[in-house]
C-alpha cells in the first residue's frame, strides 16, 4: 500500500499530478480546493479550504485524500479549540491538522494525520525580523495527542511540512538546532518515531551547504526556495513519524530527483506500508 505526503503549494495542477502518482492515500498540506474536473475522482473531508488566522488569507489547508478508493477512510472533524467538547478533535488552528482512520486489508485500523507548521513572527517590540514555525508545530503536536490513548500499541502515521530543520539550525546556529530538536523529541516522547525520509531513500543535496548542514547528515532536500531549483535544493522540511510498533513496516522515500520533482516547491514523499 502506498501513501504520500506533499505540500501542494495551493496549485491546481498539483491535483492532476497527484492522480497520476499511483498513491492510495495522500496526506496533503497547502491544499487548495481541487479543480472541478478532478474533484469527482477524489474522496476528502468536507472542511472549508482555508486555514484559520486573522489578517492573512490562506485559502488552503491540510487534507487526507482517498485517491484509489480501494480502502475505507473515516475522517475526523476538527473543531476549533474554543468550541470543542470532550471527545472531539480540538485543533488550535483549523487547517493545520487533518486526520482519518484508515482500514487496512488485514482489518487493522491505522490513524493517518497530515500536519503543517505555519509561519509566525515575534512581538514587534523585540525589533526582530525572525519568522518561525516551531511554535505552530508544538501546538499541532498538542492537538494530535487526542489520538494517543495508551503508552504503546497504537498505530499512527503523522506526516507533513513542519518548516523546521532536523539536526541543525540555519547557518549552523546551535540555538535554532536546539529549538528544532524539541519538536522531534516531543513526538518521540509520545511514541511517534521519526522514520524519514533520510538517505539513501532520496537524493542528497548537491552542492552540499558546507556552512550549514553537518557532513554526517542524512537529510534529503524536499523543498527549494524561489532562488533555487529542484536540482539545487538544500533543505528538508518534510518529515514522517510513526508509532514505534509500526515503524518497521514502513519505507519512506523522498521523490526529489530533479526530473520528477513535480509542480510544487516541495517534492512528494512516498510512504510504503508492508501489509501482513
Amino acid at each position: 500500500m502506498k501513501l504520500i505526503t506533499w505540500n501542494m503549494a495551493h496549485r491546481g495542477e498539483a491535483w492532476r499530478y497527484l492522480l497520476d502518482s499511483g498513491a492510495d492515500v495522500a496526506l496533503l498540506q497547502e491544499a487548495a480546493a481541487p479543480p472541478a474536473d478532478v474533484a469527482p475522482a477524489i474522496e476528502v473531508d468536507s472542511a472549508p479550504w482555508e486555514t484559520a488566522g486573522v489578517g492573512v488569507s490562506r485559502q488552503w489547508r491540510t487534507a487526507v485524500a482517498n485517491l484509489s478508493k480501494q480502502y475505507d477512510l473515516r475522517w475526523f472533524q476538527p473543531r476549533s479549540i474554543d468550541v470543542a467538547n470532550y471527545g472531539e478533535l480540538a485543533v488550535s488552528r483549523l487547517g493545520t491538522l487533518a486526520a482519518a482512520a484508515l482500514t487496512l486489508p488485514t482489518g487493522e485500523e491505522l490513524i493517518v494525520i497530515s500536519i503543517y507548521g505555519t509561519w509566525e513572527r515575534p512581538d514587534s517590540a523585540t525589533g526582530s525580523g525572525w519568522i518561525y514555525a516551531d511554535a505552530s508545530v508544538h501546538r499541532v503536536i498538542s492537538d494530535l495527542t487526542f489520538f494517543i490513548g495508551q503508552q504503546s500499541g497504537h498505530r499512527i502515521i503523522v506526516a507533513g511540512d513542519l518548516n523546521v530543520l532536523y539536526g541543525y539550525g540555519e547557518s549552523g546556529s546551535p540555538y535554532w538546532a536546539s529549538r528544532y530538536q524539541t519538536v522531534f523529541d516531543r513526538l518521540s516522547a509520545l511514541g511517534l518515531a521519526f522514520v524519514g525520509p533520510q538517505a539513501p531513500n532520496g537524493r542528497l543535496a548537491d552542492p552540499w551547504p558546507e556552512h550549514e548542514l553537518p557532513h554526517d547528515s542524512k537529510n534529503v532536500p524536499t523543498f527549494h526556495t524561489n532562488k533555487q531549483t529542484p536540482a539545487t535544493a538544500t533543505r528538508q522540511l518534510d518529515f514522517v513519524f510513526a508509532s514505534a510498533a509500526f515503524r518497521d513496516r514502513l519505507r519512506v522515500t523522498a521523490l526529489n530527483d530533479p526530473d520528477h520533482w513535480g509542480p510544487s516547491d516541495h517534492c512528494v514523499v512516498e510512504i510504503e506500508i508492508e501489509i501482513d
